[in-house]
């Protein structure tokens, strides 16, 4: 078992349906962005499941590995960047053109990386998989697997074959356990370089505990701190490492969104820290917004509180409120690491995110709820029927799902949806953790009788 999912990347020339792949394996779900100095825009980022296993997956551009000066150069060290950190490349090759000199070139490159590698065939519908795949054995990366990324062929048992090496994500025994009281709340801390992030966590944990410990199942730099506060064990994921002040350099090369990717996942908490002197920056929105879709827990905080001018004070809260207003479920802390303001406020608030993810909901109260909710607003009609929830109960925890049930459920629109979680989230005080919504509409016996 390991708390970290697998990370796929997608490699190989223009136009050999990378982008096509990625859909299909993320379910055309918004992909996270990365626009920041130093990572391209044509790296794609998204969080893929397939038979209760998740996974996360990156697309990278075209890769021709001889272009090395201007734009075109940049992205191959950005795909460059992301295969070092893989735990599995996925090499697409076309299966309709067959076997190219280009394939050739990044078959050989990707051999010096030493990175693990499957070679998929795509475009294979219609075609003989045998034949398809035969050239391609030359590359030297065992049986190729032929799938169409376009029409779905092959994809499922593709991602099943691909994912059998790696252990079990243990994230559901984790939680059971964190709610028993067996084991620290873990807390991913992170943020654009020149945060304050790595000052933040050495002001937490103190100087007399900055020996960190790299436990077994963490790699390339995501190591996991144990330490105590106010009397309460946790663990903090910090993805560029913990070291003494002097030490601590977070130039722009150093920052991974596949590492952040990982750290959200591995944790229960998610702490975002904005700059209050730089403010709210595209990227802040973007890691926002995967903290979002992976449904965890909550905090912003938003350092260097003592730095800032009354202006640039008001400035921050202002892009809060318009660029982060998805994110109004989580509180917002003021901290300053130099002088220790707002550390408490910031564990509390930590503490209560935690504690409303995992809240249990009785169903009677749920239902309660729902009634109030739909009498104080109906749902909109959709034709000549009103939807009608009628009662709800939890159907999971990290975060709280509601599950609702009634008729014709699946024509409520997406406002009201956001009603009804704003109203769950208000009456039971869900401060600091997403909602899930789940819909189960009660079949109609009458419907097939008339026929």
């Amino acid at each position: 078992m390991t708390d970290r999912l697998p990370t796929l990347v997608l490699v190989g020339r223009p136009n050999v349906g990378k982008s096509t792949l990625f859909n299909r394996l993320t379910k055309s779900r918004d992909a996270l962005v990365a626009n920041i100095p130093g990572l391209t825009r044509d790296r794609r980022y998204g969080r893929g499941k397939v038979g209760g296993r998740p996974y996360l997956v990156v697309d990278t551009a075209g890769y021709d590995p001889s272009v090395r000066d201007g734009l075109a150069g940049e992205m191959v060290r950005q795909a460059e960047l992301a295969i070092r950190e893989a735990d599995l490349v996925l090499f697409l090759v076309d299966g309709r053109a067959g076997l190219t000199p280009h394939d050739e070139a990044i078959a050989a490159t990707l051999r010096t990386m030493g990175v693990p590698v499957r070679l998929i065939v795509n475009k294979s519908e219609g075609l003989d998989r045998a034949v398809v795949s035969a050239d391609f054995y030359a590359l030297g990366f065992g049986d190729p697997l032929p799938i169409s990324a376009s029409h779905g062929d092959g994809v499922r048992e593709m991602i099943h074959e691909v994912l059998a090496p790696f252990p079990r994500v243990k994230r559901l025994e984790a939680d059971e356990e964190e709610e028993r009281g067996e084991g620290g709340v873990r807390v991913a801390v992170l943020g654009r370089p020149n945060v304050g992030k790595s000052t933040l966590i050495n002001a937490l944990i103190g100087e007399e505990r900055l020996i960190t410990f790299d436990m077994p199942g963490t790699t390339r730099d995501a190591i996991d701190v144990p330490f105590d506060y106010g009397g309460r064990h946790y663990t903090l994921v910090d993805t560029a490492g913990v070291r003494k002040k002097g030490r601590v350099t977070e130039a722009i090369e150093k920052f991974s969104v596949i590492k952040a990717m990982q750290a959200v996942e591995s944790a229960n908490v998610t702490v975002l820290t904005i700059d209050a002197v730089q403010g709210v920056g595209e990227q802040d929105a973007h890691l926002g917004g995967f903290i979002l879709e992976s449904g965890r827990a909550l905090v912003i905080a938003v350092t260097k509180w003592d730095a800032a001018h009354e202006n640039q004070r008001q400035s921050v809260k202002a892009q809060l409120a318009h660029k982060l207003a998805f994110l109004s479920f989580a509180p917002v802390v003021f901290v300053s690491a130099r002088t220790g303001r707002g550390l408490a406020a910031l564990m509390k608030a930590v503490d209560q995110a935690y504690g409303a993810a995992m809240r249990k909901l009785p169903t009677p109260q749920l239902t309660r709820v729902l009634q109030e909710l739909v009498r104080r607003q109906p749902p909109p009609r959709h034709g000549l029927f009103r939807p009608k929830p009628r009662y709800a109960h939890q159907g999971g925890s990290n975060p709280p799902i509601i599950v609702l049930h009634g008729n014709a459920l699946e024509h409520l629109p997406n406002a009201y949806l956001r009603y009804l979680e704003r109203g769950f989230a208000e009456a039971f005080a869900l401060k600091g953790t997403p909602v899930r919504l789940e819909l189960r509409t009660s079949h109609n016996p009458y419907v097939d009788a008339n026929r």
